[in-house]
């Protein structure tokens, strides 16, 4: 008969994680180091993928994008962040995605496939925009977050593209279309909310 796990009491569990909390604060890890290392391995998801090994590109890129979400919490956790380091961060998430993008973009033109290239390009400058747009909207005095393609929506789109294909399910292609798409569909929303917000202030 198996013997059942040992389930710790929340208590106990609350110590060992307050524990595990306050050694990552004493550690040199910074979240700076967390970005650079995301960065890193998008470029090398990058590298991968332009060499056609897309499973292991995309296995990178799932990393590299997993650093990236957990810099901003490490940040707030351990009281390391920076004011440069939120900038470095958000400029290299926007760098990350378009290393990616451009390295299926010439898988995309080995095939011949001139719609799927041009369907990246759009995707890269729509994904800029919806950067853009919540950044120029917030120095309005505008919060602006809304949208159906943020960029945990576009990550894992083109994640499922590079691992499916990667597997045998030839999907990036449909993948870059959808993220194309949405993340258009995004910038619109942005732009509409926006325009919204600022005559209902204008308004009162």
């Amino acid at each position: 008969m198996a013997t059942p796990p040992i389930e710790r009491p929340p208590r106990e569990r609350g110590v060992y994680s307050e524990l595990a909390r306050r050694r990552l604060i004493e550690s040199r890890l910074t979240p700076n180091a967390i970005s650079l290392t995301g960065f890193a391995l998008c470029v090398v998801a990058g590298v991968l993928v332009w060499q056609e090994q897309i499973l292991l590109g995309g296995l990178a890129f799932v990393v590299g994008s997993v650093c990236d979400t957990l810099d901003g919490r490490y940040s707030r956790m351990s009281g390391k962040g920076t004011q440069f380091g939120a900038f470095l961060d958000s400029t290299l998430d926007r760098i990350e995605e378009g290393v990616v993008l451009a390295a299926v973009a010439v898988l995309f033109s080995q095939d011949g496939k001139d719609g799927a290239v041009g369907a990246v390009v759009i995707a890269v400058l729509a994904s800029l925009m919806v950067s853009y747009t919540r950044a120029r909207a917030e120095a309005l005095g505008v919060e602006c977050k809304v949208g159906i393609a943020d960029r945990a929506v576009r990550v894992v789109i083109l994640s499922a593209g590079l691992l499916l294909t990667g597997l045998g399910l030839d999907v990036l292609e449909l993948s870059v279309y959808v993220l194309a798409a949405l993340a258009v569909v995004t910038v619109l929303q942005r732009i509409w909310h926006v325009r919204t917000e600022l005559t209902r202030a204008a308004a009162l």
